[in-house]
């Protein structure tokens, strides 16, 4: 594999809406570090978006339609159309990466988050649609994977996406998760990088694994921390090491990360955050490009 294909497209952001998470925006920052900073080796492919029935897959259609016509409120606790609009598009990019990964083999990255909070008919946790099980049901339905693994190294316990196992019957989807697969305290760092290798091989039977790749466990995430920078890419790097191994199909995306900081000018930076997801880049292209 000569480049990393990144699903992206400017449909996928929405504008800060003033609260604590970067996600609604977070796509377009990460993608401009990636081409414009650092020249990453990086394939662009703009993904369709999910359709209402591919959502209605794993959420209740009223919840689904109330979103999206701004009736009910989003992830976010608010109502606001341009999130609305860009739900569609977060989970479409997950879902063409996913078929991509199938398809080809290797790797692919949706550069998305908020998934992991949005339960069967409510979102939270800046989580409206969960794009790991609409992606993990849509395929599963076309016969294009019998089980699926989602290794979710976001900090938080992904509590919507065992709400949708449960509620559709999706047994065959294995959830590793902050608070059920491992636990994130700051004395568990190194306990929990020499478990990870184990945490993986559980899903070796798997057609398919979704990696939340969070920033937010990073030690100085005011919404997480337990892990250091270089153990953060350590975490990375056995990720992509181990997964390559086993020979699985691998679709990633960003999930949380909240370290903002406010510059003289008055603007919003998210540098902490970005030079986290540029470390993932770099350990996925020196996996996956550097053979």
């Amino acid at each position: 594999m000569n480049r990393i294909p990144v699903f992206y497209t400017d449909r996928m952001v929405a504008n800060n809406y003033g609260g604590i998470s970067p996600s609604s925006y977070k796509p377009r920052e990460v993608l401009e570090s990636w081409t414009l900073e650092h020249d990453f080796p990086v394939e662009l492919i703009e993904p369709h978006p999910a359709t209402l029935d591919q959502l209605c897959l794993a959420h209740d259609p009223h919840y689904v339609r109330g979103v999206l016509s701004c009736r009910e409120q989003n992830g976010f606790g608010t109502k606001q159309q341009e999130v609305a609009d860009s739900l569609p598009n977060t989970s479409g990019s997950m879902l063409a990466a996913t078929r991509h990964a199938l398809e080809h083999g290797g790797v692919a990255c949706s550069p998305s988050s908020g998934f992991h909070h949005a339960c069967y008919d409510h979102g939270g946790g800046f989580c409206t649609f969960n794009g790991l099980m609409i992606t993990a049901i849509a395929l599963h339905l076309e016969s294009k994977v019998k089980k699926v693994g989602i290794l979710d190294c976001d900090f938080h316990y992904g509590n919507g996406t065992d709400d949708i196992i449960a509620m559709t019957g999706a047994d065959w989807v294995t959830n590793i998760t902050n608070s059920k697969g491992y636990e994130g305290r700051i004395e568990q760092a190194d306990e929990f990088i020499e478990r990870l290798p184990g945490l993986i091989r559980q899903l070796q039977d798997c057609d398919l694994i979704l990696y939340q790749a969070g920033a937010d466990p990073h030690v100085d995430d005011p919404l997480g921390g337990f892990l250091t920078t270089s153990q953060m890419r350590q975490r990375d790097r056995i990720v992509f090491q181990e997964v390559k191994a086993l020979g699985i199909p691998l679709v990633w995306n960003l999930a949380g990360g909240y370290q903002m900081e406010t510059l003289p000018s008055g603007k919003t930076s998210i540098q902490a955050v970005l030079n986290l997801h540029d470390n993932t880049m770099r350990e996925c292209v020196r996996t996956y490009c550097d053979d």
